[in-house]
């Protein structure tokens, strides 16, 4: 092995390429998978970030995306969801706590609707933005 092989080798979420057929293998909590998840909405598609590219296991990824103009765009729905829920009052920054309510949510979600609470997530951020004729001027 050469230097930092060994490092790679050991690593237990690394694949090789030839090993990981279409990333299927990724689920959210170890529970919900992305495959499925669709954006019905074509302008939305872009600002979701929900393909299998975006896949993770938890919404902590403690990337940089606010480095760069729209790179949030990149960071995964559930992972913004958690950011956006850790704002305002004492529960500010407590990032661990607001992955724990999401995961929870999901859970509930779930036997709820038969469905996978990602699609859910995601039908109901499309459902809350505004349309074309409903935004206010002035």
């Amino acid at each position: 092995l050469r230097p930092g092989e060994a490092e790679l080798a050991l690593h237990p979420l690394r694949k090789e390429s030839g090993n990981m057929a279409a990333g299927s293998d990724i689920k959210l909590f170890n529970r919900w998978t992305f495959d499925d998840v669709e954006v019905p909405d074509i302008s939305l598609a872009d600002y979701i970030a929900v393909k299998q590219k975006y896949a993770i296991y938890l919404p902590h990824t403690a990337g940089r995306y606010s480095a760069k103009r729209f790179r949030k765009a990149q960071c995964p729905i559930v992972e913004r969801m958690a950011n956006s829920m850790m704002m305002h009052g004492r529960k500010n920054g407590k990032k661990l706590m607001a992955v724990r309510i999401l995961k929870q949510t999901f859970e509930i979600i779930h036997p709820l609707t038969d469905q996978n609470p990602i699609q859910i997530m995601v039908d109901a951020i499309i459902n809350s933005g505004p349309r074309e004729d409903s935004s206010r001027i002035g």
